[in-house]
């Protein structure tokens, strides 16, 4: 093997290869600060062995796209059609350029992440900001800027840009091969960063339910039209899809994630952390988080659990009594979820059980979650066996049967938990009931 080329051992892929600008990346500030972001947030209070973090999912990102990249572009996987639609596909030039470019992106996806990933992203950035923008801004950078400028050919930090956080959160106009190519890391149904974050989290928590065989499904990608072939039907506009025989695996890849949302990404316990986390961070920051490059990557995990600690041990710093219930595991416990058959009664019976708790014990007493997938079943083109090209919901009855996951949540703190779950099993039907039907009673 070259010189200039380094392994890194990985347990889900066993060996990452970079090249020495690749690994000039790798050991630029950005990409060593995710050494220190929990890929699952507070969830190692759950499941202790969930420490992974999101720098070694960033390589497996890479690595996992890189694999995409090389089988649907090969020679013999590519319709004549679509090579007409994507010139990029044929100039061996452009392959190298945009193979680079791809492994880079996938490097980089992550580097906009706050200290534990998602716990304050939505309520303690400006408005405008999430960590897709914070990514941007860093790729753009003039420190990262000098290591594109360093690779042979040089990389257009537009080009990374796109690639890494995709046509939805960048607005900035795409090619067709640049959709493909931000499909590839970051897409809905096959994105490398699905791949394998579904693929590690399930390692290191121990949560089965996110292997799949994604041997079996990488093999059998294509670059697909989008829609039935039809002379009449709809756009041809090329996109990511599966052969007939990798089906299977890509309805085991979509229900892993349905079951992984349900059994570890909403588990009650993670979701109170969270709350707990938040409340903590919302007290010690007194305001948002910084949106300057420089003070972004002073900040990781490392810090604010420092400051867990010192405030947790000083009932005279902000953010005490959070920081205290996730430190001395004192967290609200569940008393209350959404249940089918409360919810054929009435639709809002976890909000009538929060308000009605709200009452009974005080406001500080208790807290409401709630969380929902978006978007409905995922739809790509399938290559069938005698040529044509399908939509996976019409040959698939797996696939339109994969319920969106939503759950709602009522939590009480614990120095009152044997009082409010009394109270809840003795008056639940009461509370519950819809307002319409009490008005008639009364």
């Amino acid at each position: 093997m070259p010189k200039t080329i380094h392994e890194i051992r990985d347990p889900i892929h066993v060996f990452v290869r970079l090249d020495s600008a690749e690994r000039k990346v790798l050991d630029s500030r950005p990409l060593q600060r995710l050494r220190h972001i929990h890929q699952l947030g507070l969830s190692y209070l759950v499941y202790p062995s969930a420490t992974h973090k999101r720098f070694e999912h960033s390589l497996g990102v890479m690595e996992l796209a890189t694999r995409v990249f090389d089988v649907v572009t090969h020679r013999h996987a590519v319709k004549e059609d679509v090579a007409q639609l994507l010139p990029e596909i044929k100039d061996e030039d452009q392959l190298r350029y945009w193979r680079k470019v791809l492994r880079i992106a996938a490097l980089c996806h992550d580097i906009g992440h706050l200290p534990f990933s998602h716990v304050a992203e939505k309520d303690l950035l400006p408005e405008g900001w999430d960590h897709e923008r914070l990514t941007r801004e860093i790729i753009l950078s003039g420190e990262m800027k000098a290591l594109w400028d360093e690779i042979t050919p040089p990389l257009r930090p537009d080009h990374i840009v796109k690639l890494a956080i995709g046509p939805r959160k960048v607005r900035m106009p795409f090619t067709a091969w640049e959709e493909i190519l931000a499909e590839i890391i970051v897409g809905d149904a096959f994105g490398a960063d699905r791949m394998d974050y579904l693929l590690r989290d399930s390692h290191h928590t121990g949560v089965a339910y996110g292997n799949f065989d994604h041997y079996r499904l990488i093999d059998t990608l294509r670059i697909l039209p989008s829609s039935p072939t039809s002379d009449t039907e709809g756009s041809k506009e090329p996109t990511l899809g599966v052969q007939q025989g990798g089906l299977r695996s890509a309805e085991a890849l979509l229900l892993s994630r349905f079951f992984m949302y349900a059994q570890l990404y909403i588990h009650s316990v993670r979701r109170i952390y969270d709350s707990h986390m938040l409340d903590f961070l919302t007290n010690y920051l007194g305001g948002t988080f910084s949106t300057q490059i420089e003070n972004h990557l002073q900040v990781t995990d490392n810090e604010i659990t420092a400051a867990l600690l010192e405030a947790a041990r000083d009932g005279t710093k902000r953010g005490h009594d959070a920081a205290r219930r996730i430190v001395e595991r004192k967290h609200f416990r569940l008393l209350y979820q959404r249940n089918p058959t409360d919810q054929a009664v009435n639709t809002e019976a976890t909000l009538a059980v929060f308000e009605a708790a709200k009452g009974e014990f005080g406001e500080n007493n208790v807290k409401y979650d709630k969380y929902s997938q978006t978007g409905g079943p995922v739809d790509f083109p399938v290559e069938a066996k005698d040529g044509r090209i399908e939509s996976a919901i019409a040959m698939s009855e797996t696939l339109k049967d994969i319920p969106v996951y939503a759950t709602e949540y009522v939590f009480v703190a614990p120095e009152i938990r044997k009082k409010a779950e009394d109270w809840v099993h003795k008056n639940r039907s009461e509370i519950i009931k819809p307002k319409g039907e009490e008005e008639d009673e009364a």
